[in-house]
């Protein structure tokens, strides 16, 4: 996705060897028509696999989320990261831990948005390490529910989270692969497609 591509090239900080801040589009401010361009593209890519939800983790995969799910003409549903008072019987949970946060969240989703038989489409901001993929899997798993395939927006493929998440045998599409940040320096996997 060239437009994308220009994005992080123009408006990510490249923080450490592994570390791409990408806050004044995706993580913190967010792009809408940028989001609106990525919905269109997680549509196209996945259209012919009937499916029946999109599902992402709070809360920097809500808007890309969002918009592939209304792009796709199905709803959107969050796992939360924090309890909710609301939000306390019938859940499907998994723990993930987050390498950026050094934390471990038990992220959760109702039962009755995520049924036997339903084709899920997994949306998330950053494939790193995969822990956050792995375990929307296993909330779809829980479920009952069918893993459609998965849709990442910037994939550090340096790091191990790729292998791990397509050894699961699931369909995975980045729309922006980069192979290293060294050097304060953002470059992209050769021979990735840029749509």
């Amino acid at each position: 996705m060239e437009l994308l591509h220009k994005k992080i090239e123009q408006e990510g900080k490249v923080l450490s060897d592994t570390v791409l801040k990408v806050d004044s589009f995706l993580n913190h401010q967010v792009d809408p028509q940028l989001m609106k361009a990525i919905g269109e593209e997680f549509a196209a890519r996945f259209r012919h696999e009937g499916i029946t939800k999109v599902l992402t983790i709070e809360s920097s995969g809500i808007a890309p989320g969002v918009m592939a799910a209304m792009e796709l003409g199905t709803p959107l549903i969050f796992a939360r990261k924090k309890k909710s008072l609301t939000l306390s019987e019938g859940l499907l949970t998994a723990e993930v831990y987050s390498f950026t946060k050094q934390e471990t969240n038990t992220i959760s989703v109702s039962t009755q948005y995520i049924k036997e038989g339903d084709r899920v489409l997994l949306i998330d901001d950053f494939l790193a390490n995969g822990q956050a993929a792995l375990g929307l899997i296993e909330l779809v798993k829980q479920a009952g529910a069918h893993v459609a395939g998965i849709g990442i927006v910037i994939e550090k493929s340096f790091q191990e989270g790729g292998k791990l998440v397509r050894d699961t045998g699931y369909r995975v599409e980045s729309l922006a692969e980069i192979e290293s940040l060294n050097d304060r320096q953002v470059t992209f996997k050769k021979g990735a497609e840029v749509s």
